[in-house]
């Protein structure tokens, strides 16, 4: 986990890998945030999609709900995940490329329109073809899109990572950029990663905690619909 303690505000994090006995794909969602409301909300499973939802709506609504309120997972014979609106139309039944499925869904979007900061849109999939690919979506010194788009494959006991930020805590915070991030899932089950990234997000002796929530997917390598999930929303837990 050290790619991760090393980012000390990553905002959002997303990684996709295998667990070390190869049995299971593994997604990974974390929240981070600073500011009120960004730190207002919570991770909820419904209905097969992993929300953001608030838990102070006042607070939410002193920042923008739109970017703020969003089905960050989708999960299904195949997993998208992303920091935004953007992850419903992530095809999880695609029969090509993980690549491919990403660059279609994500051809009318944007970075993030927070001035300042800009914030990149990033996003993922597992496919049934047990395949998986990230992208960021980062705004240039012109002000148009810098798309990144990243296929690897999946091993087991490894994934690779993107965050929204690339870890200094400063204004304006600096986007991600460059390859994905190795990050090592040692883990066997969905509550002992989600707890080992939580724990890697925590802050240094001196240091703000910025944790607002993780969640854990461990899908079957068969059957993407067989899934353990475990999400850590600051003072509680869920395991399904």
């Amino acid at each position: 986990m050290d790619n991760l303690k090393k980012l000390v505000y990553p905002g959002r994090v997303i990684a996709l890998g295998r667990d070390p006995g190869g049995q299971f794909n593994v997604v990974i969602y974390a929240v981070t945030g600073r500011s009120p409301s960004s730190r207002a909300r919570k991770l909820v499973l419904e209905s097969g999609v992993v929300w953001t939802k608030p838990t102070d709506r006042e607070a939410v609504k002193k920042g923008n709900p739109d970017l703020l309120v969003y089905p960050a997972v989708v999960l299904g014979p195949g997993i998208a995940v992303s920091n935004g609106k953007q992850t419903p139309g992530i095809d999880i039944l695609f029969g090509g490329s993980p690549v491919q499925a990403l660059d279609q869904a994500l051809e009318n979007w944007s970075y993030e329109p927070d001035f300042p900061t800009f914030t990149p849109r990033i996003s993922g999939c597992i496919l049934a073809t047990n395949r998986a690919a990230l992208s960021v979506i980062r705004r240039s010194e012109d002000g148009g899109n810098v798309r990144s788009f990243f296929e690897f494959p999946i091993l087991a006991g490894k994934a690779k990572m993107v965050s929204t930020y690339s870890g200094p805590n400063k204004d304006p915070l600096p986007s991600f950029w460059g390859e994905p991030l190795d990050l090592p899932i040692e883990a066997s089950s969905a509550g002992e990663t989600a707890e080992a990234v939580y724990g890697a997000l925590a802050p240094s002796e001196k240091g703000e905690d910025y944790r607002v929530a993780v969640v854990s997917i461990y899908a079957s390598v068969k059957d993407m619909g067989d899934y353990r999930l475990c999400i850590i929303n600051q003072a509680e837990r869920m395991i399904r």
